[in-house]
């Protein structure tokens, strides 16, 4: 990896780990989605506050945090595309495509991101959707090693709306792993990765990639289950975890990075990090 991927890469993996904390819902279209966002300006400020290692935003509200003084503020992670796969109702035309196809990285460039993120969707009946995304990650991946930006790829292997509705993670572990190798092989810096239904099957995510991988939080479930399934994953050797509704649809957000900060830094079990949850 070429010096100025590496100093990116420092500034998200504090001790070869990282919580990133996403917040870039809004891209998605998806008014369940936008619960707990309202204020974006009180929510970046309540989460710097908070300490987590990223913070995952769109470039047009990235200014939230990078305006913000000192020097000790979470990285910015980018997301880079949008796509229409996270609503509850399958469209006629599915799609997605880079927020800039003309200078895809010009954003994140500006607003000094510490990375930047790309869909890889995998939808069953819908492989021109997973055309578009291979299309795009191709797209960006050489100027992510011109300018020295590490890419995030996303896979995300789903149901079908039929089944369950609206994205929602299919965990079959083969059908991960085999996704979250294409994003390996497609050139990943770091990998966003569903969770395996069973966490005992996560090491096998792991070892299909050269490079760390984080864990897609998804949908708000009971708190006390997230973290005995984070810290699950953790010793299944995921790197850490890319939060969202998990976090900020939470009515303390705070608390809630302070839980899982400890599982992915300190080696925390779920009850260790829901006791730190209580305290605070």
């Amino acid at each position: 990896m070429r010096i100025n991927k590496k100093v990116r890469m420092n500034r998200l993996f504090g001790g070869a780990r990282c919580l990133d904390v996403a917040i870039d819902h809004g891209v998605c279209n998806e008014p369940s989605f936008l619960e707990g966002l309202e204020d974006m300006a009180g929510v970046v400020t309540q989460l710097v506050a908070a300490g987590p290692d990223a913070i995952q935003m769109n470039y047009g509200q990235a200014d939230l945090l990078q305006s913000l003084p000192g020097k000790d503020k979470p990285a910015l992670v980018m997301r880079i595309d949008m796509g229409n796969p996270y609503n509850k109702t399958r469209h006629r035309s599915m799609w997605a495509i880079l927020q800039n196809e003309a200078e895809p990285l010009i954003g994140a460039l500006e607003m000094d991101a510490a990375c930047v993120v790309v869909n890889l969707f995998m939808l069953p009946d819908e492989p021109d959707l997973f055309r578009q995304c291979v299309h795009n990650i191709a797209r960006v991946r050489a100027d992510c090693e011109k300018y020295g930006l590490p890419l995030m790829i996303e896979p995300l292997a789903m149901l079908p709306n039929s089944e369950r509705g609206g994205y929602m993670v299919d965990g079959d572990p083969e059908k991960i792993v085999t996704l979250t190798r294409l994003a390996s092989e497609m050139g990943a810096d770091i990998i966003k990765a569903d969770p395996t239904t069973d966490p005992n099957d996560f090491h096998r995510v792991v070892a299909a990639t050269r490079c760390p991988v984080l864990v897609r939080g998804g949908g708000r479930e009971d708190l006390r289950a997230v973290f005995d399934k984070s810290a699950a994953l953790m010793a299944q050797g995921a790197a850490g975890m890319v939060y969202g509704r998990n976090i900020y649809q939470h009515s303390n957000p705070r608390a809630v990075v302070r839980g899982l900060m400890a599982i992915i830094h300190d080696n925390a079990d779920g009850a260790a990090a829901w006791e730190l949850y209580q305290q605070e």
